[in-house]
């Protein structure tokens, strides 16, 4: 006989859930959410458990209610999995879900969250189409459910959960997310290239800000200079006036700049980039893109001589997800939590002859 795990209420395993899977992780908001929380709790229920050989569908997570989950004896709940397996009769009052909600449990909490990281395991041998029961916790995820477990024995068994799942370039991932948090709290000291410190007011624009001009610029760039830095408020941090002088470029703190003008000096004729951070919102839109155009064309840059970049904290932040449909083609993304790789917006409008796909996985 099945020994059921016991169990954990939902909004314990949901705290449970923020700790485990930090700012940073990858789908985040899949495996944290509401839903994610009531999943696992039905997996627990029910004792789906990769150890135990048992196994649950998405929409057994949709049948559960309220009444039924305070039903906690043993006999209560197998007799729930095998009703839960049977074709609904009738309407079930208070089901958590409704029916349809079964494809985002499948496809976002499940497949492209907790299976993805390793937490859910999928029962093998089984068609793509079958409608038997394939999913079930990893027994290592299952454990940091166990009610007795708490404070720095909870600590302890998540930290070495992680270790032991997440792969190192998510650890690296939340790492360098974490880091940021101390601005919160302090002013952010940002490094200029040419090795000058300046100090930006704390906050979460500031903290991406620091990791454009340490981080992408020196990667992205040959020889990157600052031209121009500003916070949010419209305070100027840097303004190099005899660097954008020599470029020929007037950078006139009345007209609408965007929060960072780096410059690359390597190249023969020099690369202008201006750069928009995104906290909240502001990134480069094809308005945006048209006018900041403008201040170079005037300074005697051509197109090919100017770049555009948005910069995000995280592909998995709200902010991203929000204003990527407004990106301007012909722009970068760039994200401060995967500093070695940028995102190219291709157009190919321009060219009467388009770039395939065998050229610009070369780039």
């Amino acid at each position: 006989m099945t020994t059921l795990p016991p169990l954990l209420p939902v909004d314990d395993i949901y705290r449970r859930l923020q700790l485990i899977f930090p700012v940073g992780t990858a789908n985040r908001n899949y495996v944290t959410r509401e839903i994610a929380a009531k999943t696992v709790f039905v997996m627990i229920y029910v004792g789906a458990v990769d150890a135990n050989a048992r196994w649950i569908r998405p929409d057994q997570v949709t049948r559960m209610t309220d009444a039924q989950a305070g039903l906690t004896g043993d006999g209560d709940r197998e007799t729930w999995l095998v009703e839960s397996m049977r074709p609904a009769t009738r309407d079930i009052e208070g089901r958590w879900y409704a029916a349809n909600t079964r494809e985002p449990i499948r496809d976002e909490t499940l497949r492209g969250g907790l299976v993805q990281i390793g937490a859910v395991t999928e029962r093998q041998g089984l068609a793509t189409t079958s409608p038997s029961p394939r999913y079930a916790l990893s027994g290592s995820f299952a454990a940091l459910f166990d009610p007795a477990l708490a404070e720095e024995r909870l600590e302890r068994s998540i930290a070495e959960w992680r270790e032991a799942n997440l792969s190192a370039s998510a650890l690296a991932r939340t790492a360098i997310l974490r880091s940021g948090v101390i601005a919160d709290e302090t002013q952010v000291l940002v490094v200029l290239p040419n090795g000058q410190t300046r100090s930006m007011a704390a906050g979460p624009s500031s903290v991406i800000s620091k990791a454009v001009v340490e981080e992408f610029a020196p990667r992205f760039l040959e020889i990157p200079g600052l031209l121009w830095l500003s916070e949010s408020r419209n305070k100027v941090v840097e303004q190099d006036n005899q660097l954008a002088r020599t470029l020929g470029l007037t950078i006139d703190p009345e007209r609408n700049l965007p929060d960072m003008i780096l410059v690359d000096l390597g190249p023969e004729h020099p690369l202008l980039v201006f750069v928009e951070v995104v906290a909240t919102d502001g990134p480069i839109t094809e308005a945006r893109r048209t006018a900041l155009l403008m201040i170079a064309t005037e300074a005697g840059f051509s197109e090919d001589q100017v770049a555009f970049v948005t910069a995000y904290a995280d592909r998995d932040d709200a902010s991203f997800r929000r204003s990527v449909s407004e990106l301007a083609w012909g722009s970068f993304s760039w994200f401060m939590s995967e500093p070695d790789q940028v995102a190219l917006w291709y157009s190919g409008r321009e060219s009467p002859e388009r770039v395939k796909l065998s050229v610009l996985i070369r780039l």
